[in-house]
């Protein structure tokens, strides 16, 4: 089969929340969406072709990780596609037994392990595993990282925010890396964003934010895309900040 011209994305973590609302940013404007995510494909997230561009997959397990670019590469190649985005927005953030924030003293350390294997590892693996396609198609990688990457915060445990500041890190690394080669690499850092996996809580932090509002996942989707399209074509190694102000 041809390729059909259309524009491919794939990206992890796509079942909720900042994911939902990319595949919905990225379909909308005709894009051939991949999903990876460890939750089979759910019928609340409807998008074209979205069963069977769905891949279940435990990102904490490195051999999974090596089936699912396997797979993702075969279906690139069933129609001849290029690859132009890779965006990683899955991420895992546990808690304590009573929910509470697991901090440095605290975290078992396979737990941590686990973190950064999702949170870390699994973004330079894709971004290795389908680097040839994403060089072909002269893409865009897009690492989702935290407000939690840069200050101490009081719902994100601790593995959590230093596998978020690690991926800030290997954003920089990755773009000095892929950029020679025509691939951009840039961060989102959101803050505190309206989903259904906000802690308890969170309002309170609301009078902090300048903007004084969470906010929302299309305005998160809308600057993935941005990073992703024509007018970021300059912009690579950077880290945007999508909090309404609260870093500052």
């Amino acid at each position: 089969m041809q390729a059909t011209g259309r524009k491919t994305l794939v990206l992890t973590g796509a079942s909720r929340g900042i994911g939902h609302a990319t595949v919905k940013r990225f379909s909308a404007a005709g894009w051939r969406v991949i999903t990876c995510s460890r939750h089979a494909f759910s019928d609340k997230c409807p998008w074209p072709s979205g069963p069977e561009d769905h891949i279940q997959v435990d990102l904490s397990d490195p051999e999974n990780l090596g089936y699912a670019v396997s797979e993702m590469r075969k279906r690139l190649e069933s129609d001849g596609s290029k690859l132009h985005a890779l965006v990683n927005n899955a991420g895992i953030s546990p808690k304590n037994d009573t929910g509470g924030r697991l901090d440095s003293l605290s975290t078992p350390m396979h737990i941590w392990r686990n973190v950064f294997q999702v949170n870390f590892f699994a973004p330079i693996m894709l971004a290795r595993g389908l680097f040839h396609e994403l060089k072909a198609a002269q893409g865009s990688i897009v690492n989702v990282t935290s407000i939690a990457g840069g200050r101490v915060h009081p719902f994100a445990g601790t593995a959590y925010a230093t596998s978020k500041a690690a991926l800030a890190g290997l954003t920089r690394e990755m773009a000095a890396d892929f950029g020679p080669h025509g691939v951009r690499v840039n961060a989102i850092a959101p803050g505190e964003i309206d989903t259904a996996i906000l802690s308890p809580g969170t309002e309170k932090l609301i009078e902090d934010i300048p903007l004084r509002r969470l906010g929302r996942p299309d305005e998160v989707a809308d600057t993935i895309f941005f990073l992703c399209s024509a007018p970021s074509s300059y912009v690579t190694g950077a880290e945007i900040h999508i909090n309404g102000g609260q870093h500052v």
